[in-house]
């Protein structure tokens, strides 16, 4: 049975036919998602395709298992986009989303967006011709490997003004479980991964803890903040460019922090200095 309630535009069903000795047609929106899929960005919950259409994400498909219960979600927690989510969100079962997703979010919503699309800027002090210094500082993740740590950091850097997050080493920061982490806010600011000889000029400020104490600086808005993988800390190459290293203040005998906490604790010091 497919059961299309609450979706009053509801196609005919499709799934029951067969094809003479053939497997049956998929739904509609299982053919449009797995020819999106491969280029599109991943929007995994209500709360990343929130975000990504509040800073103007293309979104070409977005599903729900209760469109009734995502749109009371919407009028609840973002009513500045319910109609443009009563617009576009297609109803489908939950065994269909189920095979599109191994692991559906909670709220029963996923959406695919168009990469680069939305309202980020290039990064900043990049663009051919620019003479203007950042106003924020950038956040460079030396090759970090734990996709929800990336993704944390990515919602911090949106949500405090950063100019952008830049990655060095493997992991993409756009893979899924990044997206899902940062709640659909790398469509808020700068994302990229690039190779420590490609990260753009700036003063560099390395957290190390061999530095000075984090609460003794002042970290200028043009700087680069660079922070060491999870495992083994700051690259040579990165610690060598670094003009400044910079320790966190921490109780002896406590050997590290959480890298999101770490970029946390930097960005509100450097909020924190500056006029309102």
């Amino acid at each position: 049975m497919n059961d299309q309630r609450g979706r009053p535009d509801a196609p005919a069903p499709d799934r029951g036919g067969a094809p003479p000795g053939g497997e049956p047609d998929p739904h509609p929106a299982v053919r449009r998602w797995r020819e999106l899929a491969p280029e599109a960005v991943l929007l995994d919950g209500f709360h990343a395709l929130k975000h990504a259409l509040r800073f103007g994400a293309e979104i070409p498909l977005a599903l729900a298992q209760d469109r009734t219960a995502a749109l009371a979600l919407a009028a609840e927690l973002a009513p500045d986009l319910a109609g443009r989510l009563d617009g576009m969100l297609r109803q489908v079962p939950p065994e269909t989303l189920r095979e599109l997703l191994p692991r559906p979010h909670p709220t029963g919503v996923a959406a695919l967006a168009v990469r680069g699309s939305g309202h980020r800027a290039p990064v900043p002090g990049e663009q051919p011709g620019a003479r203007t210094p950042r106003t924020a500082p950038l956040i460079v993740l030396d090759n970090p490997r734990h996709l929800g740590n990336i993704g944390a950091v990515i919602r911090l850097a949106a949500g405090c003004g950063a100019a952008g997050v830049l990655t060095t080493g493997t992991v993409d920061p756009w893979h899924p479980a990044v997206v899902r982490a940062s709640a659909g806010l790398h469509f808020a600011t700068a994302v990229e991964r690039r190779l420590p000889a490609e990260l753009p000029a700036g003063p560099t400020y390395a957290l190390d803890p061999a530095g000075a104490d984090l609460r003794t600086l002042t970290l200028p808005d043009e700087a680069l903040l660079v922070f060491g993988s999870e495992r083994s800390g700051l690259s040579p190459e990165l610690r060598a460019r670094a003009d400044q290293l910079v320790a966190l203040p921490m109780r002896p005998q406590v050997s590290s922090y959480n890298l999101a906490t770490s970029v946390a604790m930097t960005l509100y010091h450097w909020m924190a200095q500056r006029p309102e």
